[in-house]
């Protein structure tokens, strides 16, 4: 079985199950999907996100605002407490920086990170992180906040060992997506084969980041198992034993019971 810890179901693209997303959740099944995080974004887009997953047990939620969402207004703390309350939201986030898409004075990233870790040491849920070229600056974030007191994800990782280590000394898991297929992708192929058996997730971030064979095509949860499958090569281990670790670590983070 498998779990993916970090997917944007109400954004893939269900043309392949007749636009049905019970067929997809169908196949889901019959690929050995046991468990899904599905990722809050948007505030605006987020009740429709809640009405899609609602029915299904093995799909948890998280809630928050990406750093590169600007065009909605900004989430207010009570805001964030209130839709976060809800026992099917598991995480807080995705939340973090973003250097390449911002620009200018980005005061406002840094706050809107901290009004979501605030959020989740007060109700006691992991964060999801999410960097991209502002990686030290919101470890140094999360440290300064006491982040380490929940814990959380370094989402769809993209750095070096060093960081990692200063990730995992944070408390928080280190997430691989189809990035670590990429053949370039050297530095964090270095990472999967270092990492804690106990410390590491896999996800797909789909629809995005679809890992090789599919790089470059619409990305599904299905396809979780293709990063497992590189993991254990690197690591030199079976898939299953992969995909074991990284089921019992979200588990782990979350509190989660196994799906019987």
């Amino acid at each position: 079985m498998f779990i993916d810890s970090h997917c944007h179901l109400d954004k893939i693209d269900l043309a392949p199950y007749q636009h049905d997303f019970a067929q997809f959740m169908t196949a889901a099944a019959q690929q050995q999907i046991e468990h899904m995080l599905c990722i809050g974004i948007d505030l605006d887009a987020y009740p429709a996100m809640v009405e899609l997953v609602k029915p299904y047990a093995q799909i948890s939620l998280s809630v928050g605002v990406h750093p590169n969402v600007t065009d909605s207004p900004e989430p207010e703390v009570d805001q964030l407490l209130a839709l976060a309350s809800d026992d099917k939201v598991i995480a807080i986030g995705e939340t973090g920086l973003d250097y390449f898409h911002g620009s200018g004075d980005l005061e406002w990233q840094k706050q809107r990170f901290r009004n979501h870790i605030q959020v989740a040491k007060t109700l006691n849920k992991p964060l999801i992180i999410h960097t991209r070229e502002a990686g030290q600056e919101a470890l140094d974030i999360l440290e300064a906040e006491g982040a380490d007191q929940v814990g959380g994800i370094i989402h769809c990782f993209t750095e070096d060992w060093a960081y990692a280590e200063r990730a995992l000394a944070l408390n928080f898991y280190i997430s691989f997506s189809g990035i670590v297929t990429f053949k370039n992708a050297t530095a964090i192929q270095e990472v999967a084969r270092r990492i804690p058996a106990d410390r590491y997730l896999i996800e797909t971030d789909s629809p995005y980041l679809a890992p090789v064979p599919y790089r470059g095509k619409p990305n599904y949860p299905l396809y979780v198992r293709y990063v497992a499958e590189m993991i254990a090569g690197l690591r030199h281990c079976r898939t299953e034993q992969v995909a074991s670790e990284s089921c019992d670590n979200f588990r782990r983070l979350f509190r989660l019971q196994p799906s019987s």
